[in-house]
């Protein structure tokens, strides 16, 4: 005969067996769980996204409770600040709203505890909302009013609920998360005159002359270039600046520049004069007198400089092509003329 004694103890082991297989069906640890914050230093707002797969996944009105160590602060944080996510592959399949309670559609979301360390989250109660086994579930808290402990070290964020499923992920909190990097680019600036010397050649009160580098021309052509290029933040500016042309013989002997106002060619009068094209670069701009194609201009003297085209930031090469004009009366004075001008490139740093 059995000793009753035996069927008790029997009887005692089958239902713990049975209690136990229950408990391990139900409860799963959680994989893959992070937290990837915005910032870790010390007392700093950061944001928390919390990532876990489930293996059990969420049911309707299942819970999912967060609990942060002490040390972290979401003091005024509300559900407003959490957006929950899930899917497959990503965990950003899926997107949710949020509320201060579940309802059939929304997920509740409610700070609680000291300095609200934890975090419920409630799934919504109507059906087909719920987080299917096996998929990613993603929890994020804004930065808004997150903010880290004031002590360096290793933390531990806890996570427990009706859905059944655990687990736990460690952050790192530090001194200071920043690494400053820093570096200098030095300034610079190109300038460039293609040619230095040009001539009108031989003036004739009956036809205009164009400078160009050989002995002048009788039609309207490229004198020399000005090339320019500059890293200044807000750009450079060229100036010319000389005399007009003055006869080497007597100095009181001018050809008349034209002046402020651009003027086309005019054959008979005196006239000395520039325009110029550009071409390449960022936003180079011809001052006027000198912008107007076959209007010519020249308002620089000796003692001041004009201002003949500028850029208002960093750019590539800009090339300015220069025309120069020159027309004589029947009573200019006999001579040589020359002119010296000076052309000037300022970077604006």
């Amino acid at each position: 005969m059995k000793s009753p004694f035996n069927k008790v103890f029997y009887i005692f082991a089958c239902l713990l067996l049975i209690f136990s297989n229950v408990s391990l069906a139900s409860a799963a640890a959680l994989t893959s769980f992070s937290d990837t914050m915005s910032r870790q230093t010390i007392s700093t707002n950061s944001s928390h996204v919390l990532k876990f797969t489930t293996p059990t996944g969420v049911a309707i009105s299942q819970t999912v409770k967060y609990t942060f160590p002490t040390g972290f602060n979401f003091t005024s944080s509300t559900f407003a600040n959490v957006t929950i996510s899930w899917g497959t592959t990503t965990g950003l399949e899926n997107s949710t709203t949020t509320a201060s309670s579940n309802s059939a559609t929304a997920w509740g979301a409610a700070f609680s505890g000291s300095n609200n360390v934890v975090l419920t989250l409630t799934a919504p109660s109507g059906a087909g909302n719920n987080i299917p086994a096996g998929k990613i579930m993603i929890v994020t808290i804004a930065s808004t009013n997150s903010v880290n402990p004031s002590g360096a070290t290793t933390y531990s964020i806890g996570v427990i609920g009706s859905f059944g499923d655990t687990g736990t992920t460690t952050v790192n909190i530090i001194g200071d998360d920043t690494v400053a990097v820093s570096g200098t680019v030095p300034q610079a600036i190109t300038f460039a005159i293609s040619a230095n010397t040009i001539g009108f050649g031989t003036l004739d009160s009956g036809a205009a002359r164009y400078a160009n580098t050989t002995t002048g021309s009788a039609s309207d052509v490229v004198a020399h270039t000005l090339a320019v290029s500059t890293n200044a933040p807000t750009g450079y500016t060229i100036t010319v600046q000389g005399a007009t042309l003055t006869s080497q013989q007597n100095v009181a002997n001018t050809i008349t520049a034209i002046g402020a106002s651009p003027a086309t060619s005019s054959t008979g009068n005196e006239q000395f004069g520039i325009y110029a094209s550009k071409a390449g670069g960022t936003n180079g701009t011809i001052a006027s007198p000198y912008v107007t194609v076959s209007s010519f201009g020249y308002n620089a003297t000796a003692g001041s400089a004009a201002t003949f085209a500028s850029g208002t930031s960093a750019t590539a090469t800009e090339t300015y092509s220069l025309h120069y004009l020159a027309n004589i009366a029947p009573t200019t004075e006999a001579g040589t003329y020359a002119a010296s001008l000076v052309y000037v490139a300022t970077a604006n740093f």
